[in-house]
Formats: structure tokens, sequence, C-alpha cells
């Protein structure tokens, strides 16, 4: 789970392959920035940011491409990976990503165009982000007291 600022806009590719659909599947990729603040020995306040590579796959994709952009707040909640190449020099690299299971535009409705929508998310059925839904209830006014008849032919039972 991490809070941070987008840092850069989400970079979108396309994947090549036989889906059942005839759609290719659609990552999505960007960087992260988390940042710990903290007071040092002198108790001076000291500051320390980490960046995290995020990716997000299919309906998550979309969303990402449609609504976040670089420095904006979210929240994402996934699982890390560790992957191991060799580039054509022979040059061994090493990259750890989050692979995102569900994202959460924060900060103020403002910056975020997508944020009155909640969380984005995998949902049943699919692996497609939609809204996180609505609670149903709507408060309603306060019933108003009945108001006395005029005369005794008021037809009170007490």
């Amino acid at each position: 789970m991490l809070i941070g600022n987008v840092g850069k806009d989400p970079e979108i590719r396309y994947l090549e392959g036989n889906s059942s659909n005839g759609t290719n599947a659609k990552v999505a990729t960007f960087t992260l920035a988390t940042t710990e603040r903290f007071r040092d020995r002198n108790g001076e306040l000291r500051e320390n940011t980490d960046w995290h590579n995020i990716v997000a796959w299919r309906g998550l994709a979309d969303t990402m491409e449609r609504f976040v952009r670089k420095g904006m707040q979210i929240y994402v909640e996934g699982k890390l990976r560790n992957r191991t190449w060799t580039d054509q020099t022979g040059n061994k690299h090493y990259a750890t990503e989050v692979i995102a299971d569900s994202i959460q535009l924060l900060g103020k409705r403002s910056d975020n165009p997508g944020a009155q929508g909640g969380g984005y998310g995998p949902q049943p059925g699919g692996n497609a982000a939609q809204p996180a839904p609505q609670p149903a209830y709507q408060p309603q006014p306060a019933p108003q007291a009945p108001q006395p008849a005029n005369g005794p032919e008021d037809d009170l039972p007490f």
C-alpha cells in the first residue's frame, strides 16, 4: 500500500497477442514518489523520498490514461514483482515494480478530475476498472409533524 505523488504522466502501451475478444492488453507504467519525514538525532527535520515503479493493466491502465497526470496524489495497492533481464550489450538489469490491484485518486477534486468517482479496482467477472459503488443511502428531510385540525371535529384517538 502506497500513498504518493505521480512522478510523470503514465506511459500507455498495447501488447500484441491473442486475446479472446480481439483487443490487445493495455498496460500503464509510471513512477510514484513517497516521502517520509522524520527528525534526526540533532532534532532537524529530514525528508527521505523513495521512487516506485508502478504497473497497471487493462481497466486500471484505462483509468490511468484518462485521469492521472504528473503531480497528482494517489493511493496504490498491489504486489511487488522483481524482474531481471540482460540487455543487448550483456549487462544484467534488475527492477522492482508494484503491480497495481487497486488505485484511488486522492487530493482535491479540482486537482483530480476523477476523484469524485472514488477508487478504481478489479471488479467481479473481469479486470476492468470501474468507479467504486456509491452508498445507496441518501439523507431525506425530517418528516413534518401533522398539523392540528381547526375545530372540535378533530379525529384524534385520545
